[in-house]
């Protein structure tokens, strides 16, 4: 339990301040300063709607990532293969995703996985069929809404190797080196404070572990007005940092052999993203991997 005997992963604000008097309910935050608002509020949209078998609509319409018309069709294009697609739910492949971090992660029985933003829980299924019965995979996410599909569709599969937290990437809920591998998909672009995340990453790793994660990059600096826009952060463009300023960020959190690899091809699904007509000539998708 939490402070006050509030759940440790609640996000309902307690009626009194820990240990003291009551306190006053916070005023509502401008997603403005505080990004991940805006990002919590659309994905916990996104996860009531395939609640309610209602997709999001596609990207053509007004979607961002989603859309379930060409859903197999684009996991297939990031990289998920079919035979990925055909162990899991369907209710766990949200569409959401850039790449397919697993393809890339060199999994090993026995290994510790952690999953950064594991939406519908996608990725942290197929990595519990790597690391078997004697491996464990968490998956960490900010939206209560996404932590309670993903428990359903594990509670589907009776996978009793995987678990999911209520958590932001920023503070992440696991001890020091306590996991083997770090995996995320599209998820690290939509941190307002991305140094704070990699240092979190580094610091529950276990000396040697390995950080293998799929995500969007600038090809350039992104102009102050493409940032500010609430819409194209939420849709994995806006918060983009460019490859040199990931590299060194990385290298600063303690990373070494840290391997970027830019795919051109993801261009053929970035341009129906968000509302932004050049989307592809901003950001490309990259597969990421370093080593603690």
């Amino acid at each position: 339990m939490g402070c006050c005997d509030q759940p440790a992963d609640s996000t309902t604000p307690t009626a009194q301040a820990c240990c003291g008097p009551a306190a006053e309910a916070p005023a509502a935050a401008d997603p403005r300063s505080d990004p991940r608002i805006g990002v919590r509020e659309r994905y916990a949209a996104i996860a009531r709607m395939a609640e309610a078998g209602t997709p999001e609509p596609a990207m053509s319409e007004g979607g961002c990532c989603g859309g379930s018309a060409a859903l197999d069709r684009r996991s297939l294009g990031v990289g998920y293969s079919a035979e990925d697609l055909a162990v899991v739910p369907r209710e766990a492949d949200m569409g959401l995703g850039c790449g397919n971090p697993t393809a890339i992660a060199g999994l090993q029985a026995g290994e510790v996985v952690l999953d950064l933003g594991s939406g519908g829980g996608i990725d942290c299924f197929l990595a519990a069929q790597r690391v078997g019965p004697s491996g464990r995979v968490i998956g960490v996410d900010m939206t209560p809404e996404m932590i309670a599909k993903a428990r359903a569709n594990a509670a589907k599969l009776g996978h009793d190797n995987v678990e999911f937290r209520l958590g932001e990437i920023e503070h992440l809920p696991l001890a020091d080196a306590s996991v083997d591998v770090v995996i995320s998909n599209c998820v690290i672009n939509l941190s307002p404070d991305k140094a704070q995340v990699y240092a979190e990453v580094a610091r529950i790793l276990k000396p040697g572990g390995r950080f293998c994660v799929s995500d969007v990059l600038a090809r350039e600096e992104l102009s102050a007005e493409v940032r500010s826009d609430v819409a194209l952060r939420s849709c994995c463009i806006g918060g983009a940092d460019t490859i040199e300023a990931t590299q060194k960020a990385l290298a600063a959190a303690g990373f070494t052999d840290i391997s970027i690899r830019p795919k051109d091809e993801s261009a053929d699904y970035i341009k129906d993203w968000g509302h932004h007509a050049e989307a592809a000539q901003m950001v490309v998708s990259c597969d990421i991997t370093a080593h603690r």
